[in-house]
């Protein structure tokens, strides 16, 4: 094994996400923090935060790998449709599945809460808009009469009410009607959608 001083600032960046996924992925969200993820790494907590500003970055970093994991994970099994509305149901079925098999990375990276008033960082936001981009790029063809920056919030307002309905399955809070699975429900929100979309 390599000295502490053999590795670079990237490496010890590389290292400490590494670790923190584990954790997360073996322990969870509650068991996640700076002193246990340098502890891992055999570096001191202080060496951590010439890493990271504070721990709220790290967890920022780690919920970047997250959002560039789920993207991936979106596009591999929205790839192969026949139309708009099987893109968004392969897709409201395909996170619904994420959230379940990766709880623990999905709960961290909305249950992240910015300091005050503090903007989420670009390179953040970024990745958030690539999410939304994979939405939008299904509704962009349908919009009749709707500009860009319509797509752009009936996007967001879709694929808030597809994670309402996965918060309720994972939090346990759904009460199904006559048997109607989430990934019906997503189905029938996304049929009603878009016959209001397409009006």
């Amino acid at each position: 094994m390599a000295r502490r001083s053999d590795h670079s600032r990237e490496e010890i960046k590389e290292m400490a996400l590494n670790a923190a996924q584990e954790i997360l992925d073996r322990e969870g969200a509650k068991k996640l923090s700076a002193r246990r993820v340098a502890s891992e790494i055999g570096y001191t907590v202080g060496t951590l935060y010439l890493v990271f500003k504070n721990q709220l970055e790290m967890v920022l970093h780690i919920n970047a790998l997250t959002l560039d994991e789920m993207n991936e994970w979106l596009a591999e099994r929205s790839a192969s449709c026949d139309s708009p509305r099987d893109c968004l149901v392969n897709l409201a079925e395909a996170y619904i599945d994420y959230a379940i098999k990766k709880q623990e990375r999905w709960n961290l990276l909305f249950d992240t809460v910015a300091e005050g008033e503090e903007r989420l960082p670009d390179w953040y936001e970024e990745r958030l808009g690539r999410l939304f981009g994979q939405v939008e790029q299904v509704l962009a063809p349908l919009k009749s009469g709707h500009d860009e920056i319509e797509v752009q919030r009936a996007a967001r307002v879709l694929w808030a009410s597809v994670h309402g309905i996965c918060t309720l399955k994972l939090r346990h809070r759904l009460v199904l009607a006559g048997g109607q699975s989430t990934e019906e429900m997503a189905q029938m929100l996304i049929d009603n959608f878009l016959a209001g979309f397409g009006q």
